[in-house]
Formats: C-alpha cells, structure tokens, sequence
C-alpha cells in the first residue's frame, strides 16, 4: 500500500548547498541532441509569426483559431514565469539542458537560432511567441505513412540528416519552406496548404508531450543511468530514458487511443461522444468558422488547448499587463476553460462503510490524473464533517488560505516524485532520495496518481509510467480512499482539489536560483495572484447514518470481524480500519476498537 513520502525543504536546502559546492553537471549541446528539425534547417522567414495570421483567422465567431489559441499557454510560452525559472534552475544543474527545454515550449528558437543560448538570455519577440500557428501548422510526421502521408513529406525526411523514429522529446520535424498544413481536403485559403491527417492525430501532440531525460538509459534491470558525457543519448527511445513527462504514453497505452470511449458529452464538443484523440478533449469542436473568408462548419476545432495551468496564466496576465502582444481578455477565457477542463477530468463517489467514509476519485481523462509536468502538481481530497446543527466537527485535506499550506498528512494526495539513487547521489553529490533537481534524477519516489480507462500495470510500466508505492489493479481507473467518521457526524462534503503551484515548490525556486531573477519574480508574481489556490474539480455530499465507532465493517456490532479486518489491514496508511482518522492502520486503532467491544 502506498506510504507517503514527501519532500522535506531541508533535503531541498542540502541540495542547493551540494549543487553550488559541485557545480553544474558539464553538458554540451550534444548531450541534447534530438532528431528531427535542427538549427539553420529553416528561419523566420519561412516560418512566421503569428501575427502574419492573426487577420485572416481572428474575430470570426466561436471557431476563431487565432482568438483562442492567443490566451493558451501554447502562445503564451515564451512569456511562462514558471517555466523561465524551472528553466534557470535546470541550467544550473545541468549546462546547456535550457537548449532542449526550448524545443517544446519556445520551439521558435530552434528557428532562430536562439535556443542554442540554453540560458535563454536572448530569445526575443519572435521566440516568445510560444508555440505559434505556423510553427504547429508546418509540423511534418515523421514516421512516413505510403498513402496516408502528404507525398512531399518523403523529401523533407529523407533531406535530414537525423530522422525520428519516435513521437516523443520535442523531436518535431518542420517543413523547411514553411508550407502550411491541416486536416481539411476543401480548404479555401489564400496561400497553399498542404493536407496532413498527422494534425488530427494524437501522435502530433506526443511530440511535446512525452519527454525522457536524455541524459539517462534504462538498463536491463530497470534501473537508469547517467551517459557519458559529450555524447548523444544512445537511443532515441523516450520510453528507454528517464521519465520526466509521459502523457502521451498514458494516452497511448489507454482505451480512448484502442477504440475510444464513449463518454457521452462530457468531452469533444459538437458531434460523436466518442473521444480517442487528444485533439478531442483539448480542441473540442464547435459550429463556427476559421478564418473569414472560409466555409461555416457544423465542426470546427477550438484552438482553446484547455488544461490546467489556471494560476500560470494568470501570472502571465499579471506580468505582461502593458505587452500589446498580449490579449488580457484571451487569457480571461483560457482560465475559464482550463477551470471547466479541470472540472470535467474527475468524478466522486461517496459511501459509508462502518465507520467509515469511503471517497472514490474516478479518473475521467484520457491519461493519469494530474499528468504533465510532474513537479508540484497534485491532487487531494478534502472532507469536511457536521453535526446535525451544521457545524464543522472534523476536516481531513485542510488547506489554509492564509498560509498557503495543506494539511498533508491527514488525506490522499495524487501525485508523482522524483529522487536520485545512491550511483546518482555519488556522480552528482547530492542526496540520495526525493529531489527537487529533476534534471539530475534517476528514480521515481512516488507515482500514485489515477490511472485512465485501459490501464494495464505491465505496459504502463514498459513505457515508464508506473505506479509507485500504490496498488492499482489492471483496468483500475479510480482509487478508494477512507476516512474515519467521529460519532456525532450527521453530513459529510468531498471535494477533490487541484493544485500545481504549491508554496513549497516555488520557494524551491525562488531559493535556488542563484543566476538571475527569474524565480524571486515567481515569487512575487505567485503572490500577487492567487498564491497557487487550490481549484475544485468536483464536491460531493452525504448523509452519515448513526456511526457505532469500532463498527469496520458496518454490521452493527463490534467483533471479532471487525479484528480480522483490523488486523489485516496493519500498518496500511489508507483502510476502513483505520478507526481514529491519523491515516495509519496502527496499536491506536487497536485500542479504539477493544475499548468499544460488543463481542
């Protein structure tokens, strides 16, 4: 069963002394060497910016390209507080890791040029446009389909010099003429377009969105290991590296990518309630128009890209205020849809049981909840118990407003750690255990996040997405957790809360850095805003029957069954026997059970 296992501040603070007393671990850019698209292989003027298609693909109607992808994170990349100070603390770590960073979220600098500055010190307007229209609509699939694939495309990959064999690592490969792609046969641009069924494919997205750290090789035992230094990665495998993100592959090895799943509008939009893509969810499709001067469809993709960075892209708001390249009121909407995205990524269920309060989370996605980027997101649930009078008798998952803390210990937090093994540990001199370097790390700590429809423990293992002090069962996409009622408990409310910047971790950053100001302007945008508040994804509410306390099993009686189940649910931290709420199935329970028996 899942112990918890958290990150102390001070395994944090021995870090940062061993990195200054160390150094940055002395990696060059061949280290980062991914295949696809290089620098000089195209420049800003085959690739534009998005401005060059903001007239003709903004202020149509609810089908506007330009109007909603202007307030996504996708656009706003370059201007990611976030992101720009995770970035300074992985240089530090690591030379030259910022270069592959910006692959994938300021992708305009490998146009540029830019990106081969890996501190990002002179990315410029051009690179901060993010991830911009062009950039997605010139993206070439790199695996070849005879048939399938646009016939130019057998050119542009046999003209590089290293061709993907993977959809993975920010290994994209762009059409050097800058020749525009999409999915529709009966487009009615002005310019030439050249039809790509790879952009309605979820292939397109696992480009950026399953990352291995390319310093690292999986070894036969399962185990990974640093490289040599000053050498490519021995293969281009994400799935043979170390998992730093594996959406993608979560999606990959679910039912929503074998079959699809019908969920019955909770995801998609206008049309069929089936969702197998990516683009299903995070594109959902509207009736509406493109582009001015094109054809009204039934079904129109949003370029919304919904998910969940709600207080990033409010610090962005906050910091580019006075940036005229930045739509305050695109951002607005973002936020809203990133809310309802949250919100529709997770169900509850609530049930009684004995004396207990059973919470089931059911994963309501296409990959585990939270995914992503794995550093300070998380989940939890938080119960809240009343009297018959209303008033607040026991709270489990308390997270204060004022302090910006969470109750950690008395709830089921979702969420995945990483950590350094003892041949880490040695090679960079810093402790063995959780981290906070994700750069450096070898191990996961902990992964007991929520599993799709479709899990499997053993394929999602072989992709590198496993689960890690939990147990979930094949086919399992939801989790049980308990909570003890006190006896006078006449109602209970659940919620499950999102949140993906906790205090502890942007304090991390702040204190870290030790190059620039990226992270204290984190700090003090964090501040400014929300301070990473907590955002509901679903409540639910109950009424408690009369609870005997000792009662595990709810037959009315405490007895000998009830010491069976006690006892065989020794030591775990999450059971209906755990009869006095400290989330520890111990000698206390024990104790509670045998001063109350009826035999």
């Amino acid at each position: 069963m899942h112990k918890n296992r958290c990150r102390s501040l001070s395994m944090l603070a021995l870090s940062i002394v061993a990195i200054a007393l160390f150094g940055s671990i002395p990696m060059t850019l061949e280290d980062f060497h991914v295949p696809g698209t290089q620098v000089g292989d195209t420049t800003p003027n085959e690739i534009f910016d998005s401005h060059s298609c903001m007239n003709c693909h903004t202020t149509v109607d609810a089908g506007s390209p330009y109007d909603a992808w202007s307030g996504s994170l996708m656009a706003l990349g370059g201007r990611d507080p976030l992101f720009l100070a995770q970035m300074t603390t992985a240089n530090q770590d690591v030379d030259n890791v910022g270069y592959y960073c910006m692959r994938c979220h300021i992708p305009g600098s490998v146009v540029s040029g830019h990106a081969l500055n890996a501190s990002g010190s002179t990315l410029d307007s051009y690179d901060r446009d993010g991830v911009s229209c062009h950039f997605c609509h010139s993206m070439v699939d790199p695996i070849f389909k005879p048939g399938i694939s646009p016939a130019s495309d057998e050119g542009i990959l046999a003209s590089l010099d290293d061709k993907p064999n993977y959809f993975g690592n920010a290994a994209f490969v762009l059409d050097p003429s800058g020749e525009r792609r999409g999915p529709r046969i009966d487009h009615q641009a002005f310019h030439t377009v050249t039809v790509s069924p790879f952009h309605n494919s979820g292939d397109f997205c696992g480009t950026c969105h399953d990352v291995g750290n390319l310093a690292t090789t999986k070894q036969r035992n399962g185990t990974y290991r640093y490289n040599a230094l000053a050498t490519s990665s021995p293969t281009t495998d994400p799935w043979q590296q170390f998992p730093l993100e594996r959406t993608y592959t979560e999606w990959k090895l679910s039912a929503f990518a074998n079959g699809g799943v019908d969920m019955g509008g909770r995801f998609g939009g206008v049309g069929s309630p089936i969702v197998s893509t990516c683009q299903d969810c995070h594109m959902p499709r509207v009736a509406g128009s493109s582009c001015f001067a094109g054809p009204d469809r039934p079904d129109v993709a949003q370029h919304s890209f919904a998910g969940s960075a709600v207080g990033v892209l409010k610090m962005i708001a906050l910091n580019s205020i006075n940036d005229p390249d930045v739509n305050q009121g695109a951002i607005d909407t973002a936020i809203n849809k990133s809310i309802d995205m949250l919100q529709r990524a997770a169900s509850m269920e609530l049930m009684q049981v004995g004396q207990s309060l059973r919470v089931r989370v059911i994963n309501e996605s296409g990959h585990k909840i939270p995914t992503g980027h794995i550093e300070g997101r998380r989940i939890w649930v938080n119960v809240r118990m009343f009297n018959a009078k209303g008033a607040l008798v026991r709270e489990y998952g308390h997270y204060d407003d004022l302090t910006a803390t969470l109750d950690e210990a008395s709830t089921e937090i979702y969420e995945m750690h990483v950590g350094l093994s003892t041949f880490a540990s040695k090679a960079t001199g810093l402790p063995a255990g959780p981290t906070g370097h994700m750069a450096l790390a070898d191990t996961i700590e902990k992964d007991n996040r929520i599993p799709p429809r479709g899990f499997t423990n053993a394929a999602f293992e072989a992709g590198g997405a496993p689960v890690v002090e939990h147990v979930y069962a094949d086919g399992q996409y939801w989790d049980d957790s308990y909570f003890a009622l006190v006896q006078n408990t006449a109602r209970v409310e659940a919620t499950v809360l999102y949140q993906n910047l906790p205090r502890a971790y942007i304090e991390h950053l702040r204190d870290a850095n030790v190059t620039d100001n990226t992270g204290a302007t984190l700090w003090s945008l964090w501040n400014a805003t929300d301070r990473g508040a907590p955002i509901p994804m679903t409540t639910a509410a109950l009424k408690v029957a009369p609870v005997l306390l000792g009662d595990i099993d709810g037959n009315g009686a405490v007895d000998a069954q009830d010491l069976t189940e006690l006892l065989n649910a020794w030591g775990s931290h999450d059971s209906p026997a755990d009869l006095n709420g400290d989330r520890t199935v111990d000698a206390q329970d024990l104790a509670h059970l045998l001063a109350r028996w009826t035999g």
